[in-house]
């Protein structure tokens, strides 16, 4: 079974992934406390559905971001140091930070995450944990069961 949803391209890319949900907003700082090369678990313990998770590698579903004004650069630091979600997939429109960090991540890295917003908050209520998800450069995201 597979559902279509269609947004904005941030940053262009596509790709398949797995997907990692939530429902809050993402802390990229309280997130990424002990991101090392290639490895982070979450560390964000005020968000259940993440803390505990790996974020490596996967298309991170999310409302938006929060925290603080150094997210942008949390997102850039662990796009090089290779402990970056695969993809980040917005159901709404991208915070400025968040656009930040992936558009640095994009120029200054080879860790480049393909960024979709404005998916709709259908998107965010069909999407589960471990979904396949395929990106295309139109901003079409497909989800897979």
């Amino acid at each position: 079974m597979e559902k279509e949803f269609k947004g904005r391209v941030v940053i262009k890319g596509c790709g398949t992934y797995k997907a990692l949900v939530t429902h809050s907003g993402f802390n990229t700082l309280a997130s990424y406390k002990n991101c090392k090369k290639g490895k982070n678990i979450c560390t964000d313990q005020n968000n259940k559905e993440l803390y505990g998770k790996s974020t490596v590698g996967k298309a991170l579903c999310l409302p938006q971001t929060i925290g603080s004004t150094t997210g942008g650069m949390v997102l850039y630091n662990a796009s090089y140091t290779s402990c970056a979600p695969g993809a980040l997939l917005f159901s709404k429109t991208i915070d400025s930070l968040a656009a930040a960090g992936a558009i640095l991540a994009d120029v200054w890295t080879d860790n480049s995450m393909p960024t979709v917003d404005k998916l709709g908050d259908e998107f965010l209520q069909y999407v589960k944990d471990d979904d396949e998800i395929e990106i295309k450069d139109d901003g079409v995201v497909i989800v897979r069961r």
